[in-house]
């Protein structure tokens, strides 16, 4: 079976958080999944399988690195373009919730407990959650985790909020039957809060969506989740990792027991064409994190996200 799948693939232009427009190229793509265990690279390679007709190369998400890479390079007949370099977190659930609390520094187990205590103080002394795993509850979870999606800055500003189609519904709903995912709610009183939704796939939880009402942000509420459902999760067993997936924050390494630097490697046909679309999406996306700490610096930027959750 071909690993490779054929898509057009987005090179989003966009300034700071604000997309612009994008440009896409037909590649071959593919990701380097947890269980494979692939060996980290020193230099990508362009990939021995045949190129599909209509393909101008390759996408290889979540490739294992033995060190950073430069932006970008030539390999032959062929681009390398590598946008994205970033500590892989993981957490291993093989391990049991006695030593996986126990990676935690006294400080940090103390800070967490106290955050949950307080959330449970604020709530009148007990902390109300769910769990949803079945697919007659799929629905329900996705009308609570709607609710608190549509006031995230992540949906207002950047449309990355958790879908809210029939048809990525069904899915849940399908992979429910085959006990193939979870989903979390964290609730105050009957108000949801935030939540969590994981697929799995090959034994691996997947973190794919997370989001919280941003009136409890001084709560911690995506945090008291998150600890709440992975202790859950150790207790129930039957799973292998939970994959926080491609980029880094504060929040996936507090949570994960390994780290493992990666990177989405593009691999593409040498023209005019493709090197423009490259070497302008580069030269953007240094521009715009050049603008986004200049805006941090001059207090702009807040400011601006906070203006957006109201008029949007």
């Amino acid at each position: 079976m071909n690993r490779w799948q054929l898509r057009s693939v987005p090179f989003k232009f966009q300034l700071s958080d604000w997309s612009l427009f994008s440009v896409s190229l037909p590649l071959q793509v593919r990701a380097v999944k947890l269980v494979d265990e692939t060996a980290p690279v020193m230099t990508p390679m362009p990939p021995e399988d045949e190129m599909m007709p209509g393909s101008q190369g390759y996408l290889i998400r979540g490739m294992p690195i033995a060190a950073e890479l430069p932006p970008h390079s030539r390999n032959g007949d062929y681009l390398c373009y590598i946008p994205l370099q970033y500590q892989h977190c993981y957490i291993d659930l093989g391990l049991t919730l006695e030593s996986y609390q126990q990676k935690f520094s006294s400080k940090t187990r103390s800070t967490i407990k106290r955050k949950i205590k307080k959330y449970a103080e604020h709530c009148g002394g007990t902390i109300t959650w769910k769990t949803y795993r079945q697919p007659g509850e799929m629905r329900e979870f996705f009308l609570h985790a709607r609710r608190v999606s549509k006031l995230t800055y992540q949906e207002r500003l950047l449309d990355a909020g958790i879908p809210d189609s029939e048809n990525f519904i069904r899915q849940a709903e399908s992979l429910a039957a085959d006990q193939q995912v979870r989903a979390y709610i964290l609730f105050d009183g009957e108000r949801p809060v935030a939540y969590l939704y994981c697929p799995v796939e090959d034994g691996v939880l997947i973190y794919a969506y997370l989001g919280y009402d941003p009136d409890y942000m001084q709560l911690s509420v995506g945090t008291v989740l998150q600890w709440l459902a992975v202790e859950q999760l150790f207790e129930e067993g039957g799973f292998r990792y939970f994959d926080f997936t491609e980029g880094q924050s504060d929040h996936k390494r507090l949570f994960a027991t390994h780290q493992q630097l990666c990177a989405n490697i593009f691999l593409v046909k040498r023209s005019i064409r493709n090197a423009a679309v490259i070497y302008s999406h580069m030269l953007m996306d240094h521009f715009s994190k050049w603008l986004g700490a200049t805006l941090d610096r001059w207090g702009v930027k807040a400011r601006i996200k906070r203006f957006l959750r109201f008029v949007r």
